[in-house]
């Protein structure tokens, strides 16, 4: 909560790179719901992609790692699990169909993260309660060396640093003294500063991430994997996560690189949303105007193949989806099936 509290009392300024950030992601989550009402079927692939990706990145940071070839089957499966991490990556999968069929009805308080940590590890003696023993992050070297990384709180202060940080979280989200993705991004900072947990605070943080984020209406975490975003940018992760928790214990560090980091997640996966389903944007798109100036240009009789040469970085859904739009019109004719098949222009199409 040393976050929580330092910025409701004392925010200044806004540094300029998390202003540009929070604007990418109001105009995001502007064109949030136009994009979630196309193609249902492209919206199911997109979850059950980001679903495994989330499952299998999450525990990956942590050092959790399955069989490739059993990750279907262990994300999706009911067959028996065969080791310890099979375990935790079901788990953390059963964890997110919570969150994702729940979402904001969920409240933020103790007992939904003891949920959430009794769901990611699974049958293990400590799942769903907080540390019993004092334990600080330590970082291990090859050649065997050790430094604390960051000291933690005590275990016999746990519950009452995790007690007051949901409370700060609620009052600053209500009276809004916090920007809320800045209060979301300071939450995270301060539930891995707290660690409550003896293993499985970076899962728990990951889950958290994405439940607040249903609960101020950011939902691309449901197309989109976050943890996956974070794991392929793992050593920032660390990097940022160090450097603002220093001093965190005296209320005076630094939190906007691990806040700009995290923004910088979510931007990046709203980027990744909106290309995806930018390919089945209606066929006044800026894509179908260069695919239909491509056939334009094209030699009376052409393939698929050749469009695509002249259209690098759209996809042959796409290009398929337009020339059947010319079809209709009249403007094109197929002259056989199947992507090798040529295809001829018809009447005048001007210059």
């Amino acid at each position: 909560m040393k976050t929580l509290q330092q910025l409701s009392s004392d925010l200044e300024q806004i540094p300029a790179a998390i202003s540009w950030y929070l604007t990418d992601l109001g105009e995001a989550k502007g064109k949030q719901e136009l994009f979630t009402r196309q193609s249902p079927q492209k919206l199911t692939t997109l979850r059950e992609h980001a679903l495994i990706e989330s499952a299998v990145s999450s525990n990956r940071i942590e050092g959790v790692e399955v069989n490739r070839a059993r990750i279907g089957t262990v994300v999706f499966g009911k067959a028996l699990l065969r080791d310890r991490n099979e375990e935790e990556v079901r788990g953390y999968r059963k964890a997110l169909d919570w969150i994702h069929q729940k979402g904001a009805r969920i409240p933020i308080s103790e007992k939904t993260i003891l949920e959430l940590h009794r769901l990611t590890r699974g049958e293990i003696w400590d799942a769903g309660k907080y540390k019993e023993k004092d334990g600080d992050i330590i970082e291990k070297f090859p050649d065997g060396r050790e430094r604390v990384r960051f000291k933690t709180v005590r275990a016999a202060e746990t519950k009452r640093f995790m007690k007051e940080l949901i409370t700060v979280w609620n009052d600053v989200i209500k009276q809004r003294t916090v920007q809320p993705l800045i209060a979301l991004a300071a939450f995270n900072l301060d539930f891995l500063c707290i660690h409550p947990f003896r293993d499985g605070n970076g899962r728990v943080s990951r889950l958290l991430l994405l439940l607040q984020c249903y609960h101020l209406g950011y939902e691309v975490g449901r197309y989109v994997s976050l943890e996956r975003l974070i794991e392929e940018n793992k050593e920032r992760y660390y990097e940022t996560l160090e450097q603002s928790s220093r001093r965190w214990h005296e209320g005076k560090h630094d939190p906007w690189l691990y806040v700009g980091f995290l923004l910088y997640t979510l931007k990046t996966a709203y980027r990744e949303f909106e290309e995806r389903m930018g390919e089945m944007q209606s066929p006044r798109g800026e894509k179908t105007v260069l695919v239909t100036d491509a056939v334009r240009k094209s030699a009376e009789i052409f393939r698929i193949a050749d469009i695509q040469s002249a259209c690098p970085g759209i996809s042959v859904d796409l290009i398929r989806k337009v020339l059947t739009g010319l079809r209709r019109e009249g403007r094109v004719t197929c002259l056989g099936r199947g992507q090798a098949a040529q295809w001829k222009r018809r009447g005048k199409w001007g210059n």
